[in-house]
């Protein structure tokens, strides 16, 4: 497992179960719209435990979470809520539990893959390496 596995930009490339995830997360009908194929370019810089996570939206909108793994961070969902968190790294997975949902990444195959959890759904989102 080499210290810089996760580092990268990663574009979007497929999800599953979208819909019924923004539904058990209440998000509201008009961030639906817009989250859906979203072309979200994910940044990922590691340094050891060291993590800068950004997201890139279209339309120049970004979120950026910078945590350690171990450690409470200041954190910020998709949604623009702040809160705060503990990042674990389980078996090679970033582990992270989100005010509303339970967020896993980890990169399989080349690929970031992310899966978030609230009330029984999963929601995966493949994204693709570019960088």
């Amino acid at each position: 497992q080499g210290n810089m596995a996760f580092t990268g930009k990663y574009e979007f490339e497929s999800d599953e179960n979208y819909d019924d995830f923004v539904k058990a997360i209440g998000l509201p009908s008009e961030k639906v719209e817009m989250g859906r194929n979203c072309k979200i370019v994910t940044e990922v810089v590691q340094n050891g435990n060291d993590f800068t996570w950004t997201q890139h939206f279209p339309g120049g909108r970004t979120t950026t979470n910078t945590f350690t793994i171990g450690k409470e961070a200041d954190m910020e969902t998709m949604g623009g809520k702040k809160f705060k968190a503990t990042v674990k790294m389980e078996g090679g997975k970033v582990v992270a539990d989100f005010p509303n949902y339970h967020h896993t990444a980890e990169i399989a195959g080349g690929k970031l893959v992310e899966l978030s959890t609230a009330s029984g759904v999963t929601y995966k989102r493949t994204s693709k390496k570019i960088a």
